[in-house]
């Protein structure tokens, strides 16, 4: 079985395929002015596109975890957009913890394991 690393970098490749699963690199949002809501929805979307890309899509994802810069403030409103994206009856197992990240300005970080077609 091979793997297939998709836009490799020298520090990680955007996902990698291997067994029938995609595995994503964790995504952040590149517009960083934005609140919670619009850099969720960011992600969520960069998260659409590279599952397509890997023949997946969000109702095959099994496992997402979820770095989010300040809970207290910003894990309902995360919710709410995640609620609003993802089918209930397509729920995968998640974990979503608070974390300092790389950058002050980004407020949230999305990495997901799929199943493809």
């Amino acid at each position: 079985m091979s793997i297939k690393r998709n836009n490799p970098k020298p520090r990680l490749a955007d996902s990698v395929e291997y067994a029938g699963l995609v595995y994503l690199s964790g995504q952040v949002p590149t517009n960083l002015s934005g609140d919670i809501t619009a850099q969720t929805q960011e992600v969520l979307d960069k998260i659409d596109a590279l599952l397509a890309a890997s023949h997946s899509d969000k109702t095959r994802i099994l496992s997402a975890q979820v770095w989010i810069k300040d809970m207290s403030r910003d894990f309902a409103p995360f919710n709410h957009v995640w609620e609003a994206w993802m089918p209930a009856e397509f729920s995968p197992a998640r974990a979503a913890v608070e974390a300092n990240m790389a950058r002050d300005q980004v407020l949230v970080e999305i990495m997901v394991i799929a199943a493809q077609r």
